[in-house]
């Protein structure tokens, strides 16, 4: 049987929609990057990812004030950050955020948003810019412009209107 003109071999199944993905850093900036970010997967009806990289660095030795005991695992840092992550976004996109999938990753920033986009085939990365009196982007946002496998799209941390 022939398949009518103009139309090609079934596909088969659907792959997975490509991510819309947003760096968090933490900070008051990270809000006009999320809410952005939301709004492109809504218009581009994909999911949405929100990442952070956290430090799993530790002191060389305890506080004096705090006892070894309180020293923290590395599963106690990525838990902090990963609950710092849905707080950030549950604060921004409110009951929205149970649709995000958020993932906090032990690494660099910007070597980890880019992984992570690759991992989530992202085909748009959401980053915000910090305040600053230089003109210049930061070493992530760089680092992220020039080795993202989609396009990347910086949003001012005050932005006029968006």
């Amino acid at each position: 049987m022939s398949q009518p003109a103009g139309l090609g071999p079934d596909p088969g199944p659907a792959s997975p929609a490509a991510a819309v993905l947003v760096g968090v850093d933490g900070s008051d900036a990270s809000r006009a990057a999320i809410e952005l970010a939301a709004r492109e997967a809504h218009y581009r009806d994909a999911p949405l990812v929100a990442v952070q990289a956290y430090s799993g660095e530790r002191t060389l030795g305890a506080p004096a004030a705090q006892p070894l005991a309180t020293l923290r695992s590395p599963q106690d840092a990525r838990m902090d950050a990963e609950s710092s992550l849905r707080d950030a976004v549950r604060a921004v996109l409110g009951d929205e955020a149970a649709t995000v999938e958020v993932h906090a990753v032990l690494g660099l920033a910007g070597r980890k948003i880019v992984e992570t986009a690759q991992k989530v085939n992202a085909q748009l990365i959401v980053l915000a810019t910090q305040n600053s009196a230089s003109l210049l982007l930061g070493t992530v946002s760089q680092y992220v412009l020039r080795k993202a496998p989609c396009p990347v799209l910086i949003v001012p941390a005050h932005p006029a209107r968006l």
